[in-house]
């Protein structure tokens, strides 16, 4: 569905997951002296997702923000008294943001960042200190976790930032808080003190991440719902962490430090059932980077779910070659209840797979769109356009490859360089967007050598265009299945979305000045 990979690229798992902390203290800037904490009842900690619209994540559906939920569990365990508000899927405000602040009046506030939402967190958290002065601020993910220094230089709002994964140090962190204790003696943060930009150690990642405590029932669930889905109530699940593979545009390996950690996958089966009993969860999306990494282990995964016969709908991302290699159990797949399989192919040209190390070759890539489609799997390719040698003719042939593959669904996505990767130096001649917020791999930031970031937005507008126009027939004369139903509701939200068609419109307007732009180039 358009905006399913953005999500996992942007706000899916463990993005979404982590918190980072600053710290102040509660009787207003840090004073180089650590409070004394007399509170005899327990404290609040409200964890807020940033208000950020990037126009894609939510046209297909309302995403549970899972990282909140393990993390309000952490709380717990430091026996403080968590809740969340989700302004971003209730739509919120900073108005009704503060309203929430003011209501329930919170010891403590905490938001995730990515790049593109780091601006809207950092408000949120200044705002929270507009509210009451003494609030001990936190914020995490992955932006924070490698650029704490320039958060840390430029917010005030900024107390805590808690460096990678966040569970067992936020709950750490709070408990020497609350105890009046030396924050410098707490694993894997950052903070200011007396001027001075202080980082503690790093700390091991979770070996067992079966014992992660949820606080499932914090979550408003009404808001929640996978659009393209009638009267279904979306949830999520983790089934492992991290990737290791080695693709340079992503920041998952480089967050993880590329390992891979996987949990029971009888322990997931029965969290999935728990959640459709107790909370009438229908949809899934496993927010999982690479959940089939382990052949038996996803199988075993799989059989569990297949046993435990809940009636549940699955999406997922993954890559190529694990479609190829589980082709004899595909039908396992969609007994599990999978609907909805995501691959991130990116590039026509092999020469720029090699160089992001995405470890696929195109040539075997189309056969997976014809294995799914057997098993009647909505299937998703994700292209992404606007690379530093990127040419009018090479766009060209990666909208040509979306239609020679057929998914049935195409993402154009923007080649984005995150500013704490490796080579983000060496792209900042090419870079015309600075504005953090736009960092969302759907607005351009980087001008190609031989394009304008004009002919960047309009060659994604045609391609969709081209792709969908495309479709559109094909899908009104399937057969009437689960699956006709699906890309119908969702090709109707994705043609009424106002930003899509935005979008749609900058490419059409912007034909012909892109022409003459490429024409001018061409001379010059």
């Amino acid at each position: 569905m358009p905006g399913f990979q953005c999500v996992n690229m942007l706000f899916s798992c463990t993005e979404m997951w982590f918190l980072s902390l600053n710290f102040f203290g509660r009787h207003g800037k840090h004073s180089g002296r650590y409070p004394i904490n007399t509170v005899t009842h327990h404290s609040k900690i409200l964890f807020v997702t940033p208000p950020y619209h990037s126009g894609v994540d939510e046209i297909a559906g309302r995403w549970i923000p899972l990282g909140l939920v393990y993390l309000a569990g952490a709380a717990r365990q430091a026996s403080l008294e968590p809740g969340i508000y989700d302004a971003m899927a209730k739509g919120s405000s900073y108005l009704e943001i503060e309203q929430q602040f003011l209501t329930s009046m919170p010891d403590y506030v905490a938001s995730t960042a990515i790049t593109a939402t780091v601006n809207d967190a950092v408000r949120t958290l200044e705002l929270a200190k507009k509210i009451k002065s003494d609030t001990i601020t936190i914020l995490g993910g992955i932006h924070p976790t490698f650029m704490f220094e320039e958060l840390l230089h430029t917010s005030d709002a900024v107390d805590y930032i808690v460096i990678g994964e966040g569970e067992a140090t936020l709950r750490q962190l709070l408990e020497v808080l609350e105890t009046g204790g030396n924050p410098e003696k707490v694993v894997g943060i950052a903070y200011r003190c007396n001027g001075t930009i202080i980082k503690t150690g790093k700390r091991s990642l979770i070996e067992d991440l079966d014992t992660l405590p949820a606080a499932w029932d914090l979550l408003d669930w009404d808001d929640y719902a996978c659009l393209a889905i009638a009267d279904s109530r979306l949830g999520a699940v983790s089934t492992s962490r991290g990737c290791d593979h080695d693709c340079t545009f992503c920041s998952q390996q480089k967050f993880w430090g590329n390992s891979w950690r996987a949990r029971n996958p009888l322990n997931v089966a029965d969290e999935l059932k728990q959640l459709y009993t107790n909370h009438g969860v229908t949809v899934f999306m496993i927010t999982d980077e690479y959940p089939t990494r382990d052949k038996d282990r996803w199988e075993a995964f799989l059989d569990a779910v297949i046993a435990r016969n809940i009636p549940i709908y699955l999406l997922m991302e993954t890559r190529p070659a694990d479609i190829l290699r589980d082709r004899e159990i595909i039908w396992k797949y969609r007994k599990a209840g999978i609907i909805y399989i995501s691959f991130g192919i990116e590039s026509a040209d092999q020469t720029v797979l090699d160089a992001l190390k995405k470890g696929q070759v195109t040539e075997d890539i189309k056969q997976v769109f014809d294995i799914l489609r057997e098993q009647e799997i909505v299937s998703e390719a994700s292209f992404m356009v606007g690379f530093p040698g990127e040419t009018s003719d090479s766009i060209k042939r990666t909208m040509q490859l979306a239609q020679q593959y057929n998914p049935d669904i195409a993402n154009f996505f923007t080649f984005t360089p995150w500013p704490y990767t490796d080579g983000y130096d060496d792209l900042k001649p090419l870079i015309r967007i600075y504005d953090y917020g736009k960092y969302n791999m759907v607005d351009p930031v980087v001008e190609p050598e031989s394009m304008s970031i004009l002919q960047v937005e309009v060659a994604i507008a045609d391609g969709y265009r081209r792709f969908f126009m495309g479709k559109i027939m094909e899908y009104m004369t399937m057969k009437a299945t689960f699956k006709r139903d699906y890309l119908m509701r969702i090709t109707k939200l994705f043609m009424s979305s106002s930003f899509v068609m935005k979008k749609l419109g900058v490419g059409i307007l912007g034909k012909i000045p892109a022409k003459i732009e490429e024409m001018r180039r061409g001379k010059g």
